[in-house]
């Protein structure tokens, strides 16, 4: 059974930086892509970012130029670096990895911006 385990996140300042890191345990192989969704109270859950095993990352409009995604293929690692953050990314952060048409959540990170 795969697992994600997320770490990072917590308190960052308007314009600060913050940095997210998830991984994913239980196979071998390979995942197809992974990648992070957050959400606010009373919302949907939405897109921040995800990449995939070639390399390709999409990005959110609301944080394409602000955050940048890497990951390793071979240690089933994602990072979500965070730039110039703002209060509107206030969210629980959640871990997701694909692989053969199964979708996995880690169990979510708050990230909380204010001064």
């Amino acid at each position: 059974q795969v697992q994600l385990a997320e770490s990072g996140g917590g308190l960052g300042q308007p314009g600060g930086s913050l940095r997210l890191s998830c991984a994913a345990s239980g196979t071998d192989d390979s995942m197809n892509s992974m990648g992070w969704y957050r959400q606010v109270p009373g919302k949907q859950r939405a897109l921040v970012a995800f990449i995939t095993s070639g390399g390709r990352a999409t990005y959110a409009d609301s944080v394409r130029g602000r955050f940048t995604i890497s990951s390793d293929n071979a240690k089933n690692t994602v990072i979500l670096q965070m730039g110039s953050l703002k209060p509107e990314d206030t969210a629980v952060y959640y871990c997701n990895a694909i692989r053969a048409r199964t979708s996995y959540w880690g169990q979510g990170t708050q990230v909380t911006v204010s001064s």
